[in-house]
C-alpha cells in the first residue's frame, strides 16, 4: 500500500503562484511515476503534469510555461510549482502515484484562483 498526503492548496489572485506537496509513504518502491491531476466542477478528472522515476516529465497542453513539476526522492515528495495562475485552473488537485499493480490517490487540495 502506498500513502499520499497532499498540502499547499489555498486561494490566489490570478497571476498568483502556489507550490503543492505531495508526501508519499508505504510500498513506495513499487512506484514508477507520480503526478497531479484535478478536477474543476461539472467536469472530468485531467492529467495536470507526471513525472517519472528516471526523472521524465510530461504537462497538459495547458500548463506548460507556467507549472512546473519536481520531485524529492530523499523525501518521497513530489512537488507542483504553480505560476501565473488563471481562474480557469481553479480545481481540486489530487496526487496520483502509478504502483506496478494499481493506482493510488490522495485525499485532494483545492485550489482557487480568483480575484
Amino acid at each position: 500500500q502506498v500513502q499520499l498526503v497532499e498540502s499547499g492548496g489555498g486561494g490566489v489572485q490570478p497571476g498568483g503562484s502556489l507550490r503543492l506537496s505531495c508526501a508519499a509513504s508505504g510500498s513506495i518502491f513499487s512506484i514508477y511515476a507520480m503526478g497531479w491531476y484535478r478536477q474543476a466542477p461539472g467536469k472530468q478528472r485531467e492529467l495536470v503534469a507526471i513525472i517519472t522515476r528516471g526523472g521524465n516529465t510530461n504537462y497538459a497542453d495547458s500548463v506548460k510555461g507556467r507549472f512546473t513539476i519536481s520531485r524529492d526522492n530523499a523525501k518521497n515528495t513530489v512537488y507542483l510549482q504553480m505560476n501565473s495562475l488563471k481562474p480557469e485552473d481553479t480545481a481540486v488537485y489530487y496526487c496520483n502515484a502509478d504502483g506496478i499493480t494499481r493506482a493510488y490517490w490522495g485525499q485532494g487540495t483545492q485550489v482557487t484562483v480568483s480575484s
